[in-house]
């Protein structure tokens, strides 16, 4: 009897793993498996169950299925479950299918060699895992993506002979993380974002929309910096906006990556560029002791290669049919788990996103979404997201602290960054994409429309210099509309109480009257 036949199932619980179920009802499908077999794994964001009920609960992270659902209770069984009902999960399959070994996995092929659910687990054991399973190419049946279109995003896919299966994964065993299909998603697909822009920008002077994208790139640089806590000079913020306005225009590969930490860092003495030789973790030291409180561990330093030409080969690869905002999360919420550099990781991580918009020709020529303006905005719901993942990750990451305060880690996690759901990644990144198209892009241009007219109609009440006319315009805009007591008895002391008065007219109508209203 292999290992598989002998593995008793879970019968109905009221509580899996800590987690409480809304009702009384049996693990079926992951939840069944990761219990049967003892798998360390993140746990997904909704686990499966059967209830005896005839309707289907969901509540608390739990969807419960009715009885007539109910797999039968073995590894051919759960698996067919999962794939029909779950989507896939590679972190959980590649763990099971080392637990189970290849024998049990070969008999389940064997028993339904024509059988689309038995072939798609063959081809994943053999894709995930690199060996090749002692069985004959399938001979008949008829072709069937291996990721199902309509519960996950995935690319177009070539046909895998063997197995005769689509192979249309995102990614390589590098590096998949994968997308759910829901609601949200496919109404932010549906509204053709880069549609929008394009109206938007028709719309918009050439002139007067060189300034908008060249405001808009620079708040985007300064953001990013913002979003680490940083607040560098002037001239590194400007040359971190010069490398995202030229994001896409390079292919991705590591020496690229380095080139632009270089950039991120700048005076890079006290930092060790390149791939970290150590770990690596996001939190804090205890105040006395110093020992680490991750929030967050990042990759090991020697699963850090493997994982970078996983990256590089998704944006290169079939991913690039994927929606671009779909394809932008994945890789940049990948490379912000592996956290690869010991420095510099946050803004390449907004910077990828960047590359991929760009390369994929979302954003018109010359324009960049401030999308790390918009995460800035809604930094807290940023940290949620982030850890949407991280919270389930960290309990499964086995470490110590070394001599330096840094992190150990001890177990092998590899396949924790390779593999993981970026749906609320997605939803998130796609919630921060329209609102640069839909909110910043136009109020910028339309921002500059008016200080352009409140400049010439302003020189028509007194001429004076453009530096003098842009400290005005900033002294009235900081002031809500009025020059404060100061700048008229120091800088605009020349200026009479009519052509004030005129002055701040202009700015009123054409930004509004002052926050108290008195005009």
């Amino acid at each position: 009897m292999d290992k598989s036949e002998s593995t008793p199932f879970s019968g109905p619980v009221t509580v899996f793993q800590e987690r409480r179920l809304p009702e009384r009802a049996t693990p079926a499908g992951y939840s069944a498996l990761v219990d049967a077999y003892g798998l360390a794994v993140p746990l997904p964001l909704t686990l499966f169950a059967t209830g005896v009920r005839h309707r289907i609960v969901e509540a608390g992270g739990w969807r419960i299925l009715t009885p007539r659902h109910a797999p039968a209770s073995t590894l051919d069984g759960h698996l067919t479950f999962a794939l029909k009902y779950e989507g896939l999960d590679l972190a959980v399959l590649k763990r099971l299918f080392l637990a189970v070994g290849p024998e049990a996995i070969a008999a389940l092929v064997r028993a339904k060699p024509t059988g689309s659910y038995a072939r798609r687990v063959w081809f994943l054991h053999e894709w995930l895992t690199g060996d090749r399973l002692d069985l004959p190419d399938a001979a008949a049946g008829r072709y069937v993506p291996v990721v199902d279109p309509e519960r996950q995003w995935a690319p177009d896919g070539e046909n895998s002979p063997r197995h005769r299966v689509k192979d249309n994964l995102p990614g390589t065993p590098e590096f998949c993380p994968l997308v759910f299909r829901t609601p949200a998603l496919e109404r932010f697909v549906e509204l053709d974002l880069p549609q929008r822009a394009r109206d938007i920008i028709a719309t918009v002077p050439r002139d007067l929309l060189a300034r908008t994208a060249a405001f808009l790139l620079l708040k985007d640089s300064r953001s990013s910096y913002a979003i680490e806590g940083e607040r560098p000079p002037q001239d590194r913020i400007q040359r971190w906006g010069r490398a995202i306005g030229e994001a896409g225009r390079q292919v991705l590969d590591l020496d690229e990556l380095l080139r632009l930490q270089r950039i991120v860092i700048g005076d890079a003495r006290f930092v060790k560029l390149g791939l970290r030789d150590g770990g690596g973790f996001v939190g804090e030291h205890d105040r006395d002791t110093r020992m680490p409180l991750p929030e967050h561990i990042s990759a090991r330093p020697e699963d850090l290669r493997s994982l970078a030409a996983g990256m590089i080969a998704f944006d290169q690869g079939p991913a690039r049919t994927l929606d671009p905002v779909i394809a932008a999360a994945i890789l940049a919420f990948g490379f912000a788990y592996v956290h690869p550099f010991e420095d510099g990781n946050g803004r390449l991580h907004r910077y990828l996103i960047h590359h991929v918009l760009a390369r994929r020709g979302f954003n018109p020529p010359g324009v960049v979404f401030p999308v790390s303006a918009a995460i800035l905005e809604r930094i807290e719901e940023y940290g949620r997201v982030l850890e949407t993942y991280s919270q389930r990750l960290l309990p499964l990451v086995e470490w110590e602290a070394t001599p330096s305060y840094n992190v150990r880690v001890l177990n092998d996690t590899g396949d924790f960054y390779r593999f993981f759901d970026a749906t609320p990644h997605a939803e998130f990144l796609f919630a921060c994409v329209r609102k640069t198209i839909e909110d910043d892009l136009p109020t910028e241009a339309d921002f500059l429309r008016r200080h352009d007219r409140f400049r010439n109609r302003a020189t028509m009440v007194v001429d004076m210099p453009e530096r003098t006319l842009d400290l005005l315009f900033r002294f009235l805009h900081q002031n809500g509309g009025r020059l404060s007591e100061r700048a008229r008895s120091s800088e605009f002391e020349d200026l009479s109480d009519a052509e004030t008065q005129r002055i701040e007219g202009i700015y009123h109508e054409e930004f509004g009257p002052p926050p108290d209203g008195r005009t």
